[in-house]
Parts: structure tokens; C-alpha cells; sequence
């Protein structure tokens, strides 16, 4: 399959310069069969190269399509990765200490949706930390978007892994609708997800139905009642919206000590909420020893108070993570206020991989066929 004969060549400098860019080229390459070759990897990070989730993330390719690719270890700054056709199967990863699962997720999800059949990862590593979503986030706000794609796509918390020693474990089944494999070119794959997916439409907030959250924190806190106190501040600070709100409290056994709150506010059009659209705006704070938990309940509240107030359809994480899928379904749009450096570099790997255009008019971005 392809659209493309040649090796696709990619600027691991482009944009935000970060992993992303190498996360959505294994997703688009797996997916398409399509071979690139990317350098400068992570060129604009303190430590430049391939990290935990990226060797994993590759590694656990190479079982689901035979992938080839040149020798890698961490801090590789160049990646040559060649696919072969998707399988369906069990694959057991281990990221190791707390490297992200989440991170390692936006590699492998994409192009395991389109398998011939059911996939199961069974991911070890980190469930939350710094500079990225946690799995609870991709739980509730991200995989309501991908369920109009697949017949069944669920993700389970067996067990939260936090810095420095992670050892979190997560469950996602996936149940294909559409099988890539069924198809010649890319372009007869793509329109047959233009005949029979509906659009991504996210343009208008409507209106605040209710605000759910999760904290998870280990078992050491519970004493303090460090959860509990998370929950107080921020359903203080969100009760001016008068809407049901109901977060809940989580404590488990974990290698290190620590945890997050993960907040997400729903939203109705014409009175309901939208399934196959629907707009879900998150927010999240992670347990820091040196903020008290009054803090942290309030700063996640506020967080998400951001997004609600400036009246945004989709946050600060979602959007960067829909491009992808908004390239696979031609004539989506997305309201967006902010056009970030992940979003842009999200749509340059993109259009290597597919034919497709981005416009981006004041506060809309649009997808085409090229």
C-alpha cells in the first residue's frame, strides 16, 4: 500500500522539535506502509534522541508489522523504519521505570484500529508525569473520539506507575471496523472512512451538562487524606458552574509515591450529548510534595476553568492528538483558538504520509483532500 514509492524524509527539528513527530510518523508509517527516515530526533530537547517510550514504542512495532528498522538505544538521533502489513495479536510492552504509556500509545493506537483484527497491548510504565496526557486523560477525553473508527476500543488502569519508578500497567483492547489490509492504495482507504465515519465536527462548546474526575494517588496518602482534600478544593473552586460535578478518589499500591488529579467538563448540543462528536474539555495537576493538596485541587480546577471560560471546543492536548485522525476523514473541522507548535508539527508529518491539506483560517482548522 502507498501513495508514496519513495523513503519519506523527515526534520526531527521541525516545529516544537519534541517526540511527537517521531510518535505520529511510526503511527502514519505502520499504517501505510509507508518507510521514512528521520533525523535530528528530539533536536530541540535538553537530552536529544530517542527516550524509553520511542524504543518501545518502535520495538513493539516491529512485532505488529514486522517493521525493519536501523539499530537503536536510547538517545538515537536518526531512525530509519520500514513497515510491513498490520497483524492483529496480544502484545505484551514493557517501557521500564515510569516512561509514558501515554506517549507510547500515540505511536501504536492509530494503526492498530485498522488491523485485521482484534489487537491487545498490555503496556508496563508510567501512568502520568510531566509534559504529557496521562492515561486518564486519554481515557475519557481522547477514546470518545475514536470509538466512531472501530467497533470496540477500551482502555483499563490495571495499576498506576509513577515517577521515578512507574511500574503502571495498562490494558487496551481494540476491535477494528475498518481493515487497512482490505486495501490497495490509501486514498481507496480513505474514502471508504469518508462513506461510512461520520466527520470530525467540533465547532461550537454548547452547553456545560457536568464536570467528572479522577484522583489517583498511591496508598501512602490516603492517611492525610490527600485525596480527599484534592476533591474539596476543586469542586469548591468549579461549584460557580452549577452543574453536577463528581470526582473521584483512588488510592492504590504503587512503586513511588505519588498521583494526579485528572478533571474533564462535558458538554451538550440541542440538548445531548454527542456521541460521535462530542465535546469533552480536560485538565490535570500532578501531586507535588511541594505544593499542599488545597493547591492542587485548585489549580486543576482553574485549569480546566480556563478552558471552559475562554469558551474552547477542544484543549490544550486534545487538538495535537486529533490531527492524525482528523488526516484520515476528509472535510473535518475543529474550532481552535490557539494553533500550538505540536499541532503544526502533528499536520507537516502528516502530509508526508497522506494526501491531505490543513487550512487553518483565523480560528478553524479544516481538512481536504490533496
Amino acid at each position: 500500500m502507498g501513495y508514496k514509492h519513495t523513503m519519506i524524509e523527515l526534520d526531527g527539528s521541525f516545529g516544537e522539535g519534541g517526540g511527537a513527530l517521531v510518535r505520529v510518523a511510526l503511527a502514519l508509517s505502520a499504517l501505510t506502509e509507508q518507510p521514512f527516515k528521520v533525523m535530528n530526533i528530539r533536536a530541540n530537547r535538553p537530552e536529544p534522541g530517542l527516550k524509553a517510550q520511542h524504543l518501545e514504542a518502535i520495538n513493539s512495532l516491529k512485532q505488529i508489522c514486522d517493521a525493519e528498522t536501523n539499530e537503536i538505544k536510547i538517545s538515537t538521533t536518526e531512525l530509519y523504519f520500514q513497515p510491513k502489513k498490520i497483524k492483529r495479536g496480544t502484545y505484551v510492552i514493557d517501557i521500564g521505570t515510569a516512561g509514558s504509556i501515554s506517549l507510547a500509545l500515540q505511536a501504536l493506537v492509530l494503526p492498530c484500529m485498522f488491523a485485521p483484527g482484534k489487537v491487545t497491548l498490555k503496556i508496563k510504565g508510567g501512568t502520568c508525569g510531566k509534559w504529557q496526557a496521562s492515561v486518564h486523560y486519554l481515557q475519557n477525553v481522547l477514546l470518545p473520539h475514536l470509538h466512531k473508527f472501530v467497533e470496540k476500543i477500551e482502555l483499563k488502569i490495571l495499576k498506576p506507575g509513577y515517577y521515578p519508578k512507574g511500574g503502571g500497567e495498562v490494558l487496551v483492547e481494540i476491535t477494528p471496523r475498518f481493515h487497512i489490509r482490505k486495501f490497495k492504495y490509501v486514498e481507496d482507504f480513505i474514502n471508504e472512512l469518508k462513506e461510512k465515519v461520520a466527520r470530525i465536527k467540533l465547532l461550537e462548546m454548547g452547553k456545560l451538562e457536568q464536570i467528572r474526575g479522577v484522583i489517583n494517588l498511591s496508598m501512602e496518602l490516603e492517611e492525610k487524606e490527600v485525596g480527599e482534600r484534592i476533591r474539596k478544593a476543586a469542586e469548591s473552586a468549579l461549584k460557580k458552574y452549577n452543574v453536577p460535578i463528581n470526582i473521584r478518589v483512588e488510592y492504590s499500591h504503587s512503586l513511588s509515591i505519588g498521583g494526579e488529579i485528572v478533571l474533564w467538563a462535558l458538554f451538550s448540543r440541542g440538548g445531548k450529548i454527542d456521541s460521535e462528536n462530542p465535546i469533552i474539555l480536560g485538565s490535570d495537576t500532578l501531586i507535588d510534595k511541594n505544593k499542599s493538596s488545597e493547591q492542587i485541587g485548585k489549580e486543576a480546577a482553574e485549569k480546566l476553568c480556563k478552558e471552559i471560560d475562554n469558551e474552547n471546543v477542544v484543549d490544550r492536548y486534545l487538538l495535537d492528538q486529533l490531527i492524525p485522525f482528523m488526516a484520515l476523514l476528509h472535510g473535518s473541522e475543529v474550532a481552535a483558538k490557539e494553533i500550538s507548535n505540536h499541532v503544526q508539527t502533528n499536520i507537516y508529518v502528516c502530509k508526508q504520509f497522506i494526501p491531505v491539506m490543513f487550512k487553518i483560517i483565523k480560528n478553524k482548522i479544516s481538512v481536504e483532500m490533496r
